[in-house]
């Protein structure tokens, strides 16, 4: 069982059908990286987790307990960072998590302890100025900082690194990666360089339901081209090789940009000792020689067209 069930959801906005039987499985202590388009529902999905939106059918399940609309019971296992965190502009970080501390019932103690952990953990200990002045990245951190107060079991971040840039998000990337022992993640995101650094598993959603499922490994694997890149170091090298009368064969195709060869086989296990002995016997040493994969973006692409 995940920390985090999601069984046949179904939400439309009128005619506009949102979620069409979303099943999701999310593993506890992992980095669920959850994918799709711009519109495609990441947001009603995790507003619909939260219960902060009303879902036409469908039962979600987090810690165990059933999500239900207006009820906020299961909330307390969840932390929540949406894309863009509001905060009281005029508050230092330490004042604002103090606040927040005190609704969620927290004592003086732990409020103080919590604090000075998690402002370490993103890289605010100390700091003294208003939040008012902080930058984009500086909220964010102080969101995943206000999001982890209460120590949830689930931590939900909604495009958490769209507005940042590369240097802000390698901060919240790595603060994601370091509180994964302590905390299962939701990373909705369609930033998928982001996915792959840090992700455990992949989610793509894709006109209402999961397109790829799976971790980023498997995926490839069950989507893998049958193929081989190999880097020569001259161009004569590759002519060599490409014009070898071994490989004009139906079930072999060819492409190449530069001086790197692309030859695409049938079986890749077989193909692969083939393509090793044809070098040795025309004696060419390829700088590189490597099993050609699919990246999330090709397989994303894929699926969304």
């Amino acid at each position: 069982m995940g920390i985090l069930e999601i069984k046949q959801l179904y939400k439309s906005f009128g005619s506009h059908k949102v979620l069409t039987g979303l099943d999701m499985d999310v593993p506890e202590h992992s980095i669920f990286g959850f994918v799709g388009q711009n519109g495609a529902g990441k947001t009603t999905t995790m507003k619909i987790v939260l219960g902060l939106l009303k879902s036409n059918s469908g039962d979600i399940i987090v810690c165990g307990e059933k999500v239900s609309y207006g009820e906020t019971k299961t909330n307390h296992h969840i932390g929540y960072l949406p894309d863009v965190p509001e905060f009281y502009g005029y508050m230092k970080p330490m004042e604002y998590l103090k606040l927040c501390g005190e609704i969620t019932g927290l004592s003086k103690t732990q409020i103080r302890e919590k604090s000075e952990e998690l402002l370490s953990l993103v890289g605010l200990a100390g700091e003294k100025r208003r939040i008012g002045g902080f930058s984009r990245g500086m909220k964010q951190r102080l969101g995943i900082a206000q999001a982890l107060l209460n120590e949830p079991k689930l931590l939900i971040c909604d495009e958490p690194t769209s507005a940042l840039d590369p240097i802000g998000r390698k901060e919240i990337l790595d603060i994601l990666l370091a509180v994964k022992g302590k905390t299962t993640v939701i990373f909705s995101t369609h930033i998928l360089s982001d996915v792959e650094r840090i992700c455990d598993r992949v989610a793509v959603l894709h006109k209402g339901k999961l397109a790829l499922c799976g971790t980023l490994a498997e995926i490839k694997e069950r989507h893998r081209h049958n193929g081989f890149t190999i880097e020569f170091a001259n161009s004569d090298e590759r002519s060599l090789l490409a014009d070898c009368e071994e490989l004009k064969h139906p079930s072999i195709n060819l492409s190449h940009e530069g001086n790197t060869l692309t030859v695409t086989v049938a079986d890749s296990k077989a193909g692969g000792h083939f393509l090793i002995d044809l070098l040795a016997k025309k004696q060419i040493s390829p700088l590189k020689f490597e099993v050609l994969e699919p990246t999330l973006e090709n397989l994303f692409a894929e699926v969304v067209q």
